[in-house]
């Protein structure tokens, strides 16, 4: 098993990709992980068996994190132990201490979505100068013309070389030799994307990102089919009546949403602010070249997403309208978790402000089946 680069990873992962440290307590959303089977498979399952014993929202502690890199497609994800947490485990605020590293985005990287021209089996890939400038060494200007070759390492470890020319009409950064080999070897097409690093070791690597096209079939490293939601929904349940450890693979480039969150993070979110039809938020989305970019909403309504598998969850249960028509394929429905509430007044003047009547209380009670439990305002 190769030890694979954290820094790289989370590039390739995205830069809202966060990985909980390990030891730290968490809540886990069988929703969610169905998602991402949904998602990956390109298939709704059509109907699901009911566990009574697996609660819409599941705290547990986050024993063991590996990230792992699909040799076939490159393809990022992680595998993730978790067992839930008893009742008297939950209220414990003492728990053994976080022994993972925290997650890592680099600093000096650039990420390109490709050309027709960067994908062209006798072309070359065009870096943009201030990237160039910024990740790779400097070029020698005093040659004509300057050049230099380049090694860098993918996420399996595998060295890749190529010659860096700074050439053409008007003068332009170019990877020229063996770029057609990386490219035909990685199958990448015009509207992936490709990442470079400079880390703090001095070593050039290299990742990239697949477009979202639509999958037959999930990496080849995780089993696919419909089975795959009953069979995690399954094992999540035996977990969740035993308080025994199961395993999850989570697909960040795949999935819709995370559905594995600190609990801190949850917590804060349900149980200590204040939401209201007709308030506006903000929510951050991934753009091209790996930036981040905030989008404006409203919510619209509050209310389960699925009444009869899942009652009193709190996964997408904030119903919004987005402001922009170029937000696109944006979800209609989010978690609380994932937006910030904007502090202004309703735009609605019929509308009620909703909070939950139960504050937070010192130590953690269970978080098995919580009601929503709206007041008035």
């Amino acid at each position: 098993q190769v030890c694979l680069n954290s820094e790289l990873w989370h590039a390739c992962a995205g830069p809202l990709v966060s990985l909980p440290p390990v030891g730290s307590r968490v809540v886990y959303f069988p929703q969610g992980h169905s998602e991402q089977v949904a998602a990956s498979t390109n298939k709704e399952i059509d109907s699901l068996p009911s566990y009574p014993s697996l609660p819409p929202q599941l705290v547990c502690q986050l024993h063991n994190v590996t990230m792992h890199a699909d040799v076939e497609t490159d393809e990022v994800y992680a595998q993730m132990t978790l067992q839930p947490l008893s009742l008297l485990e939950q209220k414990d605020p003492y728990l053994p201490a976080e022994l993972g590293m925290p997650s890592k985005q680099p600093t000096n990287y650039f990420c390109k979505t490709l050309t027709a021209s960067d994908t062209s089996t006798h072309g070359g890939f065009s870096v943009p100068r201030r990237a160039a400038e910024k990740v790779f060494p400097p070029l020698d200007f005093a040659q004509q013309p300057p050049a230099q070759e380049l090694i860098a390492k993918d996420l399996h470890g595998n060295e890749w070389k190529f010659r860096h020319i700074f050439r053409g009409q008007p003068k332009r950064h170019l990877l020229t030799t063996g770029w057609s080999v990386f490219v035909s070897a990685k199958r990448l097409v015009a509207g992936d994307s490709v990442l470079f690093i400079w880390n703090d070791n001095n070593q050039l690597l290299l990742g990239i990102r697949r477009a979202n096209r639509p999958q037959t079939v999930m990496p080849s490293s995780v089993l696919s089919s419909d089975s795959m939601h009953i069979g995690l929904l399954a094992a999540a349940a035996h977990a969740a009546a035993t308080n025994s450890r199961f395993t999850i693979f989570y697909n960040p480039r795949a999935s819709p949403s995370e559905f594995v969150i600190p609990l801190a993070k949850y917590v804060k979110a349900v149980y200590h602010t204040r939401v209201s039809v007709g308030m506006r938020f903000r929510m951050l989305f991934e753009t091209e070249e790996s930036s981040v970019r905030r989008y404006m909403g409203t919510i619209t309504g509050i209310s389960d997403i699925d009444p009869v598998h899942w009652p009193n969850s709190h996964w997408r249960s904030v119903k919004v309208g987005w402001d922009e028509s170029t937000a696109g394929q944006r979800q209609p429905r989010v978690s609380l978790w994932e937006i910030e509430p904007l502090t202004t007044f309703p735009m609605y003047p019929t509308s009620f402000p909703f909070r939950l009547k139960r504050p937070w209380p010192t130590g953690l009670p269970s978080l098995h089946g919580i009601p929503y439990e709206f007041e008035q305002k």
